[in-house]
């Protein structure tokens, strides 16, 4: 719960891979909270257990109403990645941001051959993008090797997600004018 919170506070892109990854612990504790308690909420100090374990215990009850416990997102995660598309596309399609438009068209090699990969031709571009991220997140997990061009690809689309993450973090602030 704090590391979320923190995280949506600081960088919108790492809370979003950050939730995620629950979803996918989520799954693989099977959705039984005795065994979070155990083996997760045990972990932090006595005084934050009660509210770690409201905190699972209601993102368990979230993936199941919503019928994503064997695949897909919450509908929470889902709207950050439809407001930062729609942030994208504002900064795309502004003048003001040459540098934002510069990494994007770094990274659409890489998304046209992941979405070719994919055959899903309604994941958006930005979702594109963060399944890259997350996989190869997952990869590193598993101490696989990472080939020379996955790596260049990835650091592209890191400094890209990275990037709109720090005008959605200004626009949220205020301090962002997109309009001319």
């Amino acid at each position: 719960m704090k590391i979320a919170q923190e995280l949506k506070s600081r960088n919108i892109a790492e809370y979003l891979i950050y939730m995620w990854q629950m979803e996918d612990l989520m799954r693989a504790y099977a959705f039984d909270l005795d065994r979070i308690r155990k083996d997760l909420v045990s972990n932090y100090p006595q005084e934050e257990q009660p509210a770690q374990e409201e905190w699972y215990g209601n993102l368990l009850e979230m993936m199941r109403a919503e019928g994503v416990m064997e695949k897909g997102h919450l509908q929470i995660n889902r709207n950050v990645l439809i407001n930062l598309t729609d942030l994208h596309n504002r900064l795309l399609a502004s003048s003001k941001f040459p540098f934002y438009n510069a990494a994007y068209f770094k990274c659409l090699p890489f998304i046209v051959h992941l979405r070719q990969k994919d055959a899903k031709e309604d994941t958006s571009e930005l979702e594109i993008c963060f399944d890259a991220i997350y996989g190869y997140f997952l990869l590193r997990l598993q101490k696989k090797e990472i080939f020379d061009d996955t790596q260049k690809a990835i650091d592209d689309i890191k400094s890209f997600l990275s990037l709109l993450a720090n005008y959605y973090d200004k626009e949220q602030k205020g301090e962002l004018k997109i309009e001319e």
